[in-house]
């Protein structure tokens, strides 16, 4: 498995109608994507949910490098960079995916939370760590799914999570899901990726 996530921040008085009626149109050009699990559609509005920033962040779980590689190289991430500019593509190896007690429900929220790993911590514990809280995060009432990755450039963790109702039982920056495309989904690894 592996995470993908970008972000285009706007300016505070930025009409994010706009970003709906975006995703409202093409969002469902990716509900058959050969090798993603998912692809949240997600936006942050300024003063929602905490929010300082106007945003649109999507993010992905794939299920192979292939498909990620034709994302963003065969044509369909060019429609946003023509858009709104090329965005820095944040990119993130595997370490855990859950589904949640409210698996079957339609997302309302997301939250992703970014950890650094400390330094001189031991590895293993560390991931292990985050497997755990990948499992505890799905078993609470009204999460959709969890999952944990890791960045070995700037070794930080991103812990992810949707959530069928808007008070999630996780700490971090909340999007709301404007769609949801998961192909492949039940494709994704359960559990530990190692």
């Amino acid at each position: 498995m592996h995470a993908l996530q970008y972000e285009l921040t706007f300016p505070a008085d930025y009409d994010m109608e706009i970003i709906r009626e975006r995703v409202a149109r093409i969002g469902h050009r990716l509900d058959d994507w050969e090798g993603l699990g998912l692809k949240a559609y997600l936006m942050r509005e300024r003063g929602t949910h905490g929010s300082p920033v106007n945003q649109y962040a999507p993010f992905y779980l794939w299920n192979t490098v292939e498909g990620m590689n034709r994302f963003l190289w065969g044509g369909a991430f060019q429609g946003l960079v023509d858009d709104f500019g090329r965005p820095a593509a944040r990119r993130w190896t595997g370490l855990a995916y859950e589904e949640g007690a409210a698996a079957g429900s339609r997302a309302a929220v997301a939250v992703r939370r970014h950890e650094p790993v400390p330094d001189g911590a031991e590895l293993s514990g560390v991931m292990a760590e985050a497997v755990r809280e990948t499992g505890r995060l799905a078993a609470e009432d009204g999460a959709v799914l969890a999952a944990a990755a890791v960045d070995t450039h700037h070794w930080e963790l991103v812990h992810f999570s949707l959530w069928a109702h808007d008070t999630p039982k996780a700490p971090g920056d909340v999007f709301q899901v404007l769609h949801l495309s998961a192909p492949g989904r039940e494709r994704l690894p359960r559990g530990r990726q190692w």
